[in-house]
């Protein structure tokens, strides 16, 4: 199989991708923040990189993965300024801090589990680990690289050699501060500086709050990743992944406290997703609705199609939601699934006539993770001069990483096809023809004709349901 190459933001090249230990490769994914519903340009971010995890598996490497819940510390603002959003959503709902994470962290799991997003091997809230960040922040005193102002402990950036790993713009333009509506926060030696723990802050009623050298207080957000991936991956990270809008400050900062911890370098891969975008730019909770699973279900799209949607795109690049757009793609599913429901399961597996079928498979995901190509590799397999089994064998094999629920999908729709007389099917099948003609006399006749047969048409995003 051909080297694996991804984009690596901390090089800004495709990279041949290594791990420290030959067959082994820990992994670190930043997870939600559990105030609210996931939306589902958060999600992209999720699908992409259960893809990666499970081409990594396919691939041949022992994957651990981790994943982080923040229950605690994230505040509204990236400079470390304004209200706890779990706070925040508290109040919004007037329930305790630790129910609203425990309502969000299930939503969010069950909204993974309808897009097929495997749940990574540890899952830790934030609130489990005061002890490891106490820690941490104390050897960043004793060491130099943090001081204590106004009640809060800062990380000093100043003592780095170089603290804008991610930056190709301009360094201005990134500090915290320059952005409107955050303000300065005077205690800061630098303006770059971020709070490691908090005793004082905007908001005297936080609801979360422990013990710690420095007074009673809560974690700032950035620590939290460092040490739940050190705790559970080691002291070299291989693969750390998110959401491009937490390249600055969020993995910017994790990278600088973990490597002033350990004293050497921490993490050697770095993987962004881009942003979703709708109509009007960057989907966001904070301007009121907002997209979510649960949305898309209600307006009867299958999670799936949403993930085969984001498939078609690559992860770099941004992409920009519709309903327009989600309905090619349902119609694409659909007819693929249709494509997949006709073959026959009959017959030898031809493992020579695979090799070829699987190398434009893997050429593509070993291609920083050409999802839209390996798409295009189904189709292959489905032109492809060999018998049904084989081209079952691969489609399952491939789907394995993809998870489009293919084959599952395939079986239910000729399940369901099996129990309807051709007869039907016909009409149904002519009925929409006419419709694409925009003969809608002939489709309202046909529709007619059915409807005197005791069957019922319903029209949905996913094609024609026919009711009995």
């Amino acid at each position: 199989m051909r080297p694996l190459k991804l984009y690596n933001s901390l090089t800004r090249t495709k990279d041949v991708f290594t791990t420290h230990e030959e067959g082994k490769c820990s992994m670190y994914t930043c997870g939600p923040t559990v105030y609210h519903f996931a939306h589902i340009g958060n999600l992209r971010s999720y699908i992409m990189e259960d893809v990666l995890e499970k081409y990594l598996r396919y691939y041949g490497y022992d994957v651990k993965r981790v994943m982080n819940i923040t229950d605690v510390g994230h505040l509204s603002s990236d400079a470390d300024e304004g209200e706890d959003k779990m706070l925040k959503g508290a109040k919004r709902e007037n329930k305790s801090v630790m129910e609203i994470a425990k309502f969000y962290t299930d939503a969010f799991f069950s909204d993974c589990e309808k897009l097929k997003i495997k749940t990574p091997d540890v899952v830790e809230p934030a609130t489990n680990l005061i002890p490891e960040y106490i820690e941490m922040v104390s050897r960043l005193l004793e060491n130099g690289h943090a001081y204590i102002a106004g009640g809060n402990v800062y990380f000093d950036t100043s003592t780095l050699e170089k603290y804008y790993v991610f930056n190709d713009h301009d360094e201005e333009d990134l500090k915290d501060g320059v952005r409107e509506g955050v303000e300065l926060d005077t205690n800061k030696k630098n303006k770059a500086d971020f709070v490691l723990w908090f005793t004082k802050s905007k908001f005297e009623d936080q609801a979360l709050k422990w013990d710690s050298p420095w007074g009673v207080g809560y974690p700032g957000w950035h620590i939290e990743c460092s040490a739940i991936s050190i705790k559970h991956l080691g002291e070299y990270l291989d693969l750390h992944c998110g959401g491009i809008d937490n390249a600055f400050p969020h993995h910017t900062n994790e990278i600088a406290q973990s490597e002033a911890y350990l004293g050497h370098d921490w993490c050697k891969q770095w993987f962004h997703v881009l942003h979703l975008n709708d109509e009007t730019g960057k989907m966001s909770k904070s301007k009121g609705e907002f997209l979510t699973v649960s949305l898309l279900e209600e307006k009867g799209y299958n999670p799936v199609v949403y993930r085969f949607f984001c498939l078609q795109s690559h992860y770099r690049k941004t992409l920009t939601f519709s309903f327009d757009a989600l309905d090619n793609a349902n119609v694409a599913y659909e007819k693929l699934v249709k494509k997949i429901a006709a073959l026959k399961e009959d017959g030898p597996i031809d493992e020579e006539a695979k090799a070829p079928l699987r190398e434009r498979f893997n050429n593509s995901m070993c291609n920083d993770l050409n999802t839209s190509m390996a798409i295009t590799a189904l189709y292959d397999v489905l032109k492809a001069k060999t018998n049904d089994a084989t081209k079952l064998s691969l489609l399952e094999e491939f789907d394995r990483v993809l998870s489009l629920d293919l084959l599952n999908a395939a079986k239910e729709l000729k399940e369901k096809e099996a129990d309807i007389p051709q007869e039907i099917l016909d009409l149904v099948e002519e009925r929409t023809q006419a419709k694409k003609e925009k003969n809608f006399a002939r489709a309202d006749e046909i529709r007619d004709k059915l409807l005197a047969m005791g069957i019922t048409l319903k029209d949905t995003p996913q094609g024609v349901e026919i009711i009995r």
